[in-house]
């Protein structure tokens, strides 16, 4: 097999990306006739102040409609095909929560209004906060925090606040699985913590003999992922969570990945007692390009008082914005992504608590189901039912033909899908993490498996295929890390060649 028919690219378009509006454009060519001046003509500058190597493109309008169309069709969407980032849920959004998001006294609406002409705005994050806390079993709700890793900031910060009222502040060790996000020791580390990783034992859990072996007095939390990155929920939390408590650590929870078990189980029942979630991941804001996002925070009441300001407050025609008393302060200018929390409120409302049940399901079903397809083919390091996402390994073809997960994701693109998260996490060797996530139907998971399956036949028939792959880009393989480190972000016309 070579590369595949139906991806390959419009031969009138191809080398979008590789040829610029700079390198397209011809002298005189213009956009738009304007009409002839009926006011004087202002003088220039002095040419001192004038750019002369500012270059900028010649193009008619068509063209430049072209251009920019073709650019816009190299752009992979979740609108445009299936997305199956792992720890990502690059999910479909339903589009009524874009049109809820943008009514004109949602889209309209100003921080600094009194509240009294903001009352429909202020109900709007009350009933968002009233239903995250019974969404997680929590007691109250922040709305403020801008995005996921500033939500476990807010978290690790009030645990520090709550600490040092209790007069406790010589505890300084955070623990932290070894399958976190990458954001968790980062948060402990920038609140001044010591972090001491706790390995998975074989079968993917925190180790519990280890977990008892490290906790002292000088232990102040635990963040833990729930589920795992490995798309793994630890059976042992319960018991983790009392560990923690008779050592008088609390235990914080990244709710990044709810939506495996959204309507089934709830943070604040199972022993948490902190946890932010995201609402651009499980409640529906398209997800990507560095946001907008949004990361409450939901604590239980103890840690109520010191929650980042302000939380909404207030009942019918008198709802106003409040300081908690030993707030940890503002972690942005004003109070939260708007936006994203009136998408939130609104895909909740539009699903209800069936609808929100069925998330759960759906998202598990479809991992699960994945995971059943591709386990013969790949490498599958952890052999136990999965949650929200399954974390294969392309360990199995590096060894045989040495074509890396690196390279099946650059063939992936071949196929038409954009590839999955890979070498993350960590503790996978050449890791594959798929989320197919809820919204997908069965089609479009047996198009991924069949390519998936495709690949692992080539790795071993015509390695070098895949290895060369994408072959129907229109750029091929980037040196990545130059690119990142010593980005050309400036256009150099071409030299003219010489007789």
């Amino acid at each position: 097999m070579t590369t595949t028919d139906r991806t390959r690219l419009d031969p009138k378009t191809d080398d979008i990306g590789a040829r610029l509006t700079f390198d397209r454009s011809r002298p005189g060519r213009m956009g738009v006739l304007l009409p002839a001046l009926d006011v004087p003509t202002a003088e220039l500058p002095d040419s001192r102040f004038l750019r002369h190597d500012l270059r900028l493109p010649e193009l008619a309008q068509n063209e430049v409609i072209r251009y920019f169309l073709g650019l816009s069709k190299l752009n992979y969407n979740i609108d445009s095909g299936f997305y199956p980032l792992g720890s990502c849920t690059m999910k479909y959004n339903p589009k009524i929560n874009e049109d809820v998001a943008r009514l004109a006294g949602f889209a309209n609406v100003h921080p600094l209004q009194e509240p009294k002409s903001a009352q429909g705005a202020l109900r709007t994050m009350s009933l968002l906060q009233d239903a995250l806390s019974e969404i997680t079993g929590m007691d109250a709700v922040s709305l403020a925090p801008a995005a996921g890793a500033q939500g476990e900031l807010c978290g690790i910060l009030m645990i520090k606040a709550y600490l040092a009222e209790r007069g406790e502040s010589h505890r300084r060790t955070v623990l932290i699985p070894d399958s976190a996000h990458g954001t968790n020791p980062a948060t402990a580390a920038m609140a001044g913590f010591d972090v001491v990783t706790v390995p998975s034992t074989s079968d993917g859990n925190s180790d519990i003999d280890f977990l008892r072996s490290a906790l002292n007095n000088g232990v102040a939390a635990m963040m833990l992922t729930l589920p795992s990155t490995l798309g793994l929920f630890d059976p042992n939390i319960e018991q983790i969570a009392a560990m923690l408590h008779d050592h008088g650590a609390l235990l914080y929870g990244d709710g990044a990945n709810q939506n495996a078990f959204l309507g089934r189980a709830r943070f604040g029942d199972i022993g948490f007692d902190v946890v932010h979630l995201n609402l651009h991941k499980t409640f529906s804001t398209p997800h990507g390009g560095g946001g907008p996002g949004a990361g409450p925070v939901c604590v239980k009441s103890h840690l109520a008082p010191y929650l980042p300001a302000p939380i909404v407050t207030g009942d019918e025609g008198n709802y106003r914005l409040k300081t908690p008393e030993h707030t940890i302060g503002k972690t942005m200018a004003f109070h939260g992504n708007f936006g994203v929390l009136v998408r939130a409120l609104t895909y909740i409302r539009s699903l209800g608590a069936d609808g929100l049940r069925a998330i759960s399901e759906n998202a598990v079903i479809n991992a699960n189901y994945v995971l059943v397809r591709l386990r013969d083919a790949y490498k599958l390091p952890y052999d136990r039912t999965c949650l929200h996402e399954v974390v294969l390994s392309g360990s199995r073809q590096k060894a045989a033909s040495g074509v890396k997960t690196l390279d099946i994701a650059k063939r992936l693109i071949d196929y038409g899908f954009h590839p999955p998260t890979i070498y993350f996490p960590l503790i996978v060797d050449e890791a594959l993490m798929i989320e197919p996530t809820e919204a997908e139907g069965k089609e479009a998971l047996d198009d991924f498996c069949d390519a998936m399956l495709s690949i692992a036949r080539e790795s071993e028939e015509d390695p070098d295929i895949v290895k060369g792959a994408p072959h129907t880009a229109p750029l091929r393989r980037l040196d990545e890390a130059t690119a990142a480190r010593k980005p050309v972000l400036r256009w150099t016309p071409k030299a003219e060649p010489t007789s």
